[in-house]
């Protein structure tokens, strides 16, 4: 795919970048030879290919979900978080009003 100055301008106004001609110009061939790549990348055949998502396998280490007995983790201490809030309501953290 060839890409031209104008396009380069173009793509170079929506990402509010500024280029002068000169940068202009040596983009285009850059941004064509990029594109040209892509294309490339297309013609691969994949249809026997696994989706993945890394290179190597990975798998979760996971741990029992149960609440510790100890005091500092035991959960159910809503009035000591509560009162490190600005402001309190009604058991939960009072946040302004945004919309009207």
């Amino acid at each position: 795919m060839s890409v031209d100055k104008q396009t380069v301008a173009k793509i170079a106004s929506l990402a509010r970048i500024h280029m002068d001609d000169a940068e202009l110009e040596r983009m285009a061939p850059e941004l064509s030879q990029i594109l040209d790549w892509v294309e490339q990348l297309g013609e691969v055949d994949t249809s026997d290919v696994e989706p993945m998502t890394a290179v190597i396998p990975n798998t979760l280490r996971l741990r029992a979900d149960e609440v510790n007995a100890d005091a500092k983790t035991a959960g159910d201490r809503r009035e000591d978080v509560l009162a490190n809030a600005p402001a309190a309501e009604h058991g939960f953290f009072g946040v302004p009003k945004v919309i009207e």
